[in-house]
């Protein structure tokens, strides 16, 4: 019987060449079948399509062309983040460069919880975790990060490092704009049930924090956000950093989805206050471009991760440490791991930050675009103009159940993809803007279509 040929070693690329071009083909094909931003039908409809092309998951015998079928029904099947009526979530399109680089690193497969499966990787990833800690706290500062799987993560390990410096009595306080993942990750741990503040005009206000702080005894993490998901907003940073030092709190910012503008010169004020933050989290498959997973999180203090420390003899025996050997085991709590910053260190160097920077700054300008659109238009309303690359909009005389079904209809009928979100006790579509070769046209078309399923 045949052996399959392998991904790397000498005869890896040649075993991999004639596999990618059935790889291509098969997304080209599918991608014309599905047509638009999303397969026709809604779930049962998908659903079948995939059993039917599916069938046997594990045959007796192996059918020689399941790759081309299986890559064609996922593509014909898939919510398409790279066209331009695809709006609805914090899904970005991945750059190809980046895409390319997760294939090598697909091949090679390094796992980065020893330095005997990953030398070059561990070196790679010691090396940009440093440099985009520096971005946050600056090239003085001595900084460090580590690669999560996005903000789900980083939450729970800014909350880890917090409780292992302050103790079990630690206790949250966020906002209610806040990411869903931190008061869970405060469940997961054990601590103190949160305190939420409440957030009406959807940003953290300091006066009401620093009630919140004066009436508190006892050891607090403070929860800020740079891009909630719901609107895109940020909270006032600086001012809450201010708090938190006054009253000898812990702050963790979540700038999964606002962190990318640090590679904007244009937007980068809106950051300001980030860099007084013990702990920081940050999505690049937000902002960034990167294939999912690509998540960060920065901490102002190196010496904050020796709470992460952990010892078994196979991965890091200490003989072995003290030889010289690099102990990886304390850069996560995950032990095998796929080294996600061969993709991040190809895009930061093959763009540059002039590059990354106007990717920024097309975004946040196509959501401004949408939003002179919508405010321009009589059967509109929009929320509030944009600060990132969100935009919340309905039509003007809809219920809230007239806007749930034009979003679903929109969806069933694979038209466009937009989110939802419920603030101000009222539903609003969504449209998150990610996707820097939208066009204008795009948007005056997302509106169209929106206006032609409301009903009268």
């Amino acid at each position: 019987m045949h052996t399959p040929p392998l991904a790397s070693g000498p005869q890896g690329p040649g075993a991999l060449r004639p596999l990618l071009d059935t790889v291509l083909d098969a997304l080209a094909s599918g991608t014309r079948t599905r047509g638009g931003p999303l397969p026709v039908g809604g779930p049962h409809t998908v659903a079948a399509r995939v059993r039917a092309a599916v069938g046997d998951v594990l045959p007796d015998t192996g059918d020689p062309d399941a790759l081309r079928t299986l890559v064609h029904t996922l593509a014909e099947g898939a919510a398409d983040p790279a066209h331009p009526l695809c709006a609805a979530h914090l899904h970005c399109p991945p750059l190809a460069v980046a895409t390319a680089a997760d294939l090598a690193a697909s091949a090679l497969n390094p796992s980065l919880d020893s330095w005997d499966q990953a030398p070059a990787a561990s070196e790679l990833e010691a090396l940009v975790t440093r440099a985009l800690a520096a971005e946050i706290y600056g090239q003085d500062k001595a900084g460090d990060a580590l690669v999560t799987t996005g903000a789900t993560e980083s939450n729970q390990l800014a909350l880890l490092l917090a409780r292992e410096t302050h103790g079990t009595d630690l206790r949250l306080v966020c906002g209610a704009n806040a990411h869903h993942s931190l008061p869970r990750a405060a469940w997961l741990l054990g601590l103190p049930d949160p305190v939420i503040v409440p957030t009406p005009t959807g940003t953290l206000d300091p006066t009401t924090l620093d009630d919140t702080l004066t009436h508190h005894h006892g050891p607090v993490l403070v929860a800020a956000t740079a891009g909630t998901t719901d609107a895109g907003l940020i909270d006032p940073l600086p001012d809450i950093a201010a708090l938190c030092a006054t009253h000898h709190a812990r702050l963790h910012i979540d700038a999964a989805y606002g962190g990318g503008l640090l590679l904007s010169t244009r937007h980068r004020h809106k950051l300001t206050g980030l860099d007084t933050a013990h702990t920081v989290g940050l999505d690049l498959h937000k902002i960034g471009w990167q294939p999912v997973a690509a998540g960060l999180l920065a901490v102002r203090d190196p010496h904050d991760l020796t709470a992460l420390h952990h010892r078994t003899d196979y991965l890091n025996a200490d003989d072995d440490t003290d030889a010289g050997l690099p102990d990886l085991l304390g850069r996560s709590t995950r032990t095998s791991r796929r080294p996600d910053i061969l993709k991040i260190a190809a895009t930061l160097k093959t763009l540059g930050r002039t590059q990354l920077g106007t990717l920024v700054d097309h975004v946040c300008a196509h959501a401004h675009t949408l939003a002179d659109l919508v405010a321009a238009h009589p059967a509109f309303e929009l929320r509030d103009r944009p600060t990132l690359s969100t935009v919340l909009f309905r039509p003007a005389a809809a219920t809230d159940d007239a806007v749930a079904a034009v979003r679903r209809t929109l969806l069933t009928d694979g038209r466009a993809v937009l989110g939802r979100a419920r603030l101000d006790g009222r539903l609003w579509l969504k449209a998150t803007l990610l996707n820097p070769h939208t066009r204008p046209d795009d948007l005056a078309t997302l509106l169209t279509l929106v206006e032609g399923h409301t009903p009268a």
